[in-house]
């Protein structure tokens, strides 16, 4: 019974997540060209603010839940991840999503000591988008992969 509350938890989390990383690439990254300077720094800085406060909340539900779910039923996969195409890509995974975290906490760091500047942060996003594609790759591969 509890599983489907972490999966439901970890989905709703992982969409606001990838949600606002492909709208920050894809989107405002188009936009830039097309506004003010002074207008897309408001834009961004807004943008930024609310991301700082949401993001945290986020990470820890979309975290906490995913540990819940590997608790829950995936941790004998874990126990031998080689020994499955499901274990191999479930430790793939979350190993990417470990390095998300890291990305997100570097971040942070930046933002609070001052040093983020326009180039750390595009590179961010960037990378941030490409693990977020190759998570939900390895999420549903998960399931239809096997070897």
């Amino acid at each position: 019974m509890v599983y489907p509350v972490f999966l439901t938890l970890h989905l709703f989390a992982a969409l606001i997540f990838i949600g606002t990383v492909f709208f920050e690439v894809l989107f405002l990254e188009s936009i830039r060209k097309q506004l003010p300077d002074r207008v897309m720094m408001l834009v961004e800085q807004g943008i930024g603010r609310r991301a700082r406060t949401l993001m945290p909340w986020v990470l820890l539900v979309l975290f906490g839940a995913g540990i819940g779910m590997v608790w829950q039923r995936y941790l004998p996969a874990l126990a031998t991840p080689l020994a499955s195409s499901f274990g191999t890509l479930l430790m793939v995974k979350i190993v990417v999503a470990v390095s998300v975290l890291l990305h997100f906490l570097v971040a942070m760091i930046l933002f609070k000591s001052g040093r983020m500047n326009a180039r750390y942060l595009q590179f961010i996003h960037g990378s941030l988008f490409c693990h977020m594609v190759a998570i939900v790759l390895l999420a549903k591969g998960m399931f239809y992969l096997t070897w």
